[in-house]
């Protein structure tokens, strides 16, 4: 047998594999009304650690692939699946959320890691930025199980999908300090940062744009027949782009999709194929996140982990309870207009589990062999599963208690 088949056949063993055990574990979550990713990250560990099924290096050309891909399509379905118009009496809320929050988070992370794990400060900030988002994969699945306050669930739905590109943005702007890239002194790292992000919003909406009338425009929209398939073109394409004029191709491709989910305010029409895109972008991002959480589990360096236990959950509990209401009161308080309810703020201290950009981002720093990848990787790995086993799991319980849930004493009233 040649290098090349047993490479071939090593692939669609690795496909079979995790699809196989995403599937398996997805139906277990499903009926022990648990969060998916847990299980996936859990199948990783067995299935990689414990029974070296799964070999896949962090370095490699493959998990880079799977790790970059995954995350644009997620980030093209999130700003696809976000309504501009029902934002209105909030938009000043997620809007500070969403770039002034994440750095209040990354900032008060990156302090918590400097002092429990002794990193420098840059490295901490890395660390801080790459796990500083949330996560719209895991939260919209658990909203469609715990129904609350329309207000609220899109105040956090939209956080989730605009900040995964502005966490993004602030990892690979200290990684450019850190390597030496960037454009030297505070003024110019706050250029670099706002250079950007400015430039992938341009690229995104410009490919958007253009992608939406080719395929919705009632004259010249000759690719109707290839919607699902212009949809993925649009998002990899948005980030191609971006990535090569050195821009963010994060912020690209979620622009790109924030544009093509709100064509009909372009009066564009794509309400024939909406039920086909749906279906079609829910089982591409159900794969996506089986690829990219069940590879993280694969390549958990448990000797790391045993080393910075205590001092990651102390982290971890710094992020959770310290940086997150610092980020709500400072991001909510200023938004008169959305009037803000005391429950509704408690809900949303609780509310913010880390996911699959995170889980994306510290998989790039693995394979590019930056200092303290390791440690970034590990805690990066019990953020994901402290958040969604702590949090997402209690989502239902905590609206609840709080009369959040659609249906309960509070909202009748």
């Amino acid at each position: 047998m040649s290098a090349t088949t047993e490479t071939i056949h090593h692939l669609l063993f690795l496909i079979i594999i995790i699809c196989g055990l995403g599937m398996v574990s997805g139906k277990l979550a499903s009926v022990l009304k648990l969060p998916d990713v847990a299980f996936f990250l859990f199948a990783g560990m067995i299935a990689g650690r414990g029974l070296h099924l799964i070999d896949v290096e962090s370095g490699s050309l493959l998990n880079q692939l799977i790790l970059t891909g995954g995350s644009v399509l997620i980030l093209f379905d999130g700003g696809r699946n976000i309504g501009l118009g029902g934002l209105k009496k909030v938009w000043l809320t997620i809007t500070l959320l969403s770039v002034p929050g994440v750095l209040i988070s990354c900032a008060v992370t990156a302090l918590a890691a400097h002092y429990f794990l002794g990193l420098d400060w840059l490295y901490a900030l890395l660390m801080g930025g790459v796990i500083a988002s949330t996560d719209p994969a895991t939260l919209i699945p658990v909203f469609k199980q715990v129904k609350i306050r329309p207000k609220v669930r899109e105040t956090v739905e939209s956080e989730s999908a605009f900040n995964d590109a502005t966490g993004s943005i602030v990892t690979f702007s200290i990684l450019a300090m850190i390597t030496g890239s960037s454009g030297g002194g505070f003024g110019g790292d706050v250029l670099e940062f706002l250079r950007m992000a400015l430039g992938g919003i341009a690229i995104g909406m410009a490919v958007g744009l253009i992608a939406s009338y080719l395929v919705a425009h009632i004259h010249i929209g000759f690719l109707r027949e290839y919607t699902t398939i212009a949809m993925v073109i649009t998002a990899l394409a948005a980030y191609l782009l971006g990535d090569t004029l050195k821009v963010s191709g994060f912020m690209a491709t979620f622009v790109a999709g924030l544009i093509w989910g709100n064509a009909k305010l372009f009066k564009l029409d794509m309400k024939e194929r909406s039920t086909e895109m749906s279906h079609f972008s829910e089982n591409i991002t159900v794969i996506m996140r089986m690829l990219i959480f069940i590879l993280l589990g694969s390549q958990v360096n448990f000797g790391v982990i045993i080393d910075y236990f205590w001092p990651s959950l102390g982290v971890i509990a710094v992020f959770m309870l310290l940086g997150r209401p610092l980020t709500v009161l400072a991001c909510a308080l200023p938004d008169r207009r959305a009037k803000w309810e005391r429950n509704e703020i408690l809900f949303m201290f609780w509310v913010r589990e880390t996911g699959v950009i995170p889980a994306a981002l510290a998989g790039m720093i693995a394979g590019l062999g930056i200092d303290h990848a390791d440690v970034i990787s590990s805690v990066t790995f019990m953020a994901v599963l402290v958040t969604i086993l702590f949090q997402a799991s209690t989502t239902g319980f905590v609206a609840r208690k709080l009369g959040l849930e659609v249906g309960s004493v509070s909202e009748r009233e």
